[in-house]
């Protein structure tokens, strides 16, 4: 992996979110908590898990992370 999860979600960061991901993405920016250098999946789904409160189903995550794996990995 060469970028960490946060800085591959910035790029779906949208003023009027149209999707899922965008509204994830979106709210991980607000979240100065969120493990911004992490390329590690636990890492990144046990933060979520215990403060994500704004992401309505970890399915996102998982979706995104998915995607994650198939464009920076």
């Amino acid at each position: 992996m060469y970028k960490s999860f946060y800085h591959f979600l910035m790029k779906y960061r949208h003023p009027k979110p149209k999707d899922d991901i965008s509204r994830f993405a979106n709210n991980a920016y607000e979240d100065h908590s969120f493990p911004k250098n992490s390329e590690d999946y636990d890492e990144v789904s046990s933060y979520l898990e215990f403060n994500g409160q704004y992401l309505e189903s970890m399915a996102i995550f998982d979706e995104a992370w998915e995607i994650y794996l198939q464009t920076e990995g």
